[in-house]
C-alpha cells in the first residue's frame, strides 16, 4: 500500500494523500484497526520513501 501511495504521488506532483476510511459493511473495529495501521505503518513508509 505505501508504495502504491507514493507512486501516485510522485506521478500527480501531489503534496497529500487522503486517506477515505468509510466503508459499508465494515464494522468500526475493523475501521478502527484499519485506521491505526494506516497511522503506524503505511504513512511512516511513505513519509521515509518520498524523502521527507
Amino acid at each position: 500500500m505505501a508504495r502504491k501511495i507514493t507512486v501516485t504521488l510522485r506521478d500527480l506532483d501531489a503534496t497529500r494523500f487522503d486517506l477515505k476510511y468509510g466503508m459499508n459493511g465494515m464494522s468500526h473495529s475493523a475501521l478502527m484497526t484499519n485506521i491505526e495501521l494506516f497511522g503506524t505503518k503505511v504513512a511512516p513508509l511513505v513519509r521515509e520513501m518520498m524523502g521527507s
